[in-house]
């Protein structure tokens, strides 16, 4: 009689969490594409005033930012630790390059600023993939 029975609620946390998601799984995404967001819209803005196509551009730019950043905090464990560090090296480039180009630079400052960030991002990544491997 030393041991207690199993309760039903230990019971339901083993099974969802497997496939149920954290509130917490939404917040950095949603955060972050919130700053990409705005951050878009201030640049496609060019000191201009606010209007309703800059305030739905930098939803856009958001939502499709956060969507594919919690599609790789999802999809990102699963993989090698250097294709993990590679697809987050490619998205911060991508994403940074992304913004540059909307300053009216040219392409190839927009490529190279994307491309140095993109290193350091993957580096960084690949760092940290390394030395905290379960």
């Amino acid at each position: 009689m030393a041991h207690a029975a199993p309760s039903a609620l230990g019971r339901r946390r083993q099974g969802a969490s497997k496939t149920h998601l954290h509130k917490s799984a939404f917040v950095g995404p949603v955060l972050l594409g919130l700053v990409y967001g705005f951050w878009a819209a201030f640049i496609e803005r060019q000191a201009g005033p606010v209007t309703t196509a800059n305030v739905f551009y930098g939803i856009l730019c958001g939502l499709i930012f956060a969507a594919v950043m919690f599609g790789l905090a999802r999809v990102g464990p699963r993989m090698m630790r250097e294709l993990h560090a590679a697809a987050y090296g490619a998205f911060g480039g991508i994403a940074v390059g992304y913004l540059h180009s909307l300053t009216d630079q040219s392409i190839l400052k927009s490529v190279v600023v994307g491309l140095a960030v993109a290193a350091g991002v993957g580096a960084a990544a690949f760092y940290r993939y390394y030395t905290h491997e379960d």
